[in-house]
């Protein structure tokens, strides 16, 4: 290398997997703006295509009518972690794939193979693609989209811990409701039959029940800086 030339930092993929409310979003933006590198919500993707499905009256409890439109909306996905845009059909819905109605609705049509398999391909072009690397955040990143990460993290944090996070973002929330409302979410994403919640096998699992987000993101980045000097 020549005097003054720019070292090359190696670049890297970081798969971050968990159940809600264990604080993978704000983990993965805050790791991927502190290194440099892009970021991907895949939860939000579902949720998208969710959107779509309700806004355009499909009936959600016919999974061949999901899997017959699945291919439809076109779903663009920003990479900035400190504004992570996505849009449907040209529609920002960043605000509208929030919604109770879309929480609810997501799990039966995230199960849905042919949405699956669409996604799956979107979210694997779009880490391809990411120059210098990315940290790809959602349930099935690691054992299903990019098995080959370079870096693989499963979050974890009790349901009680969980609970409070998740009413606190919701504006007061019933705490036990909201308990309830993650163990069912957590059974129905453990138990489908197309790329399951799990943990893989290779994963580094944090237990971020007792941990600062602040903590969360300084453990993770210290594993991807080892995992990059290793390279």
């Amino acid at each position: 290398m020549e005097n003054g030339a720019a070292r090359t930092v190696p670049s890297v993929i970081v798969a971050i997997d968990g159940p809600s409310g264990t604080g993978k979003s704000s983990t993965s933006k805050a790791v991927a703006a502190r290194l440099g590198l892009s970021y991907l919500d895949t939860g939000a993707q579902y949720r998208a295509i969710t959107w779509w499905m309700v806004t355009n009256g499909i009936d959600l409890d016919d999974p061949t009518a999901i899997a017959a439109v699945a291919g439809k909306p076109e779903i663009v996905s920003g990479t900035d972690p400190a504004a992570p845009a996505i849009t449907v059909d040209g529609v920002d819905v960043s605000g509208p794939i929030r919604t109770q109605e879309v929480t609810s609705s997501v799990s039966a049509v995230s199960a849905v193979p042919e949405v699956r398999a669409r996604i799956t391909e979107l979210q694997r072009s779009i880490a391809a693609a990411a120059e210098g690397g990315i940290v790809v955040e959602g349930r099935d990143i690691g054992t299903t989209v990019l098995p080959d990460a370079d870096l693989k993290i499963f979050l974890t944090a009790s349901p009680e811990a969980r609970a409070a996070r998740r009413s606190g973002e919701l504006q007061g929330a019933d705490v036990n409701a909201t308990r309830e409302a993650l163990l069912k979410r957590d059974a129905a994403d453990s138990s489908r039959k197309t790329s399951p919640l799990a943990k893989a096998g290779d994963a580094v699992e944090v237990d971020t029940t007792d941990l600062t987000l602040a903590q969360v993101v300084e453990c993770v980045v210290t594993l991807v800086e080892e995992k990059r000097a290793g390279k």
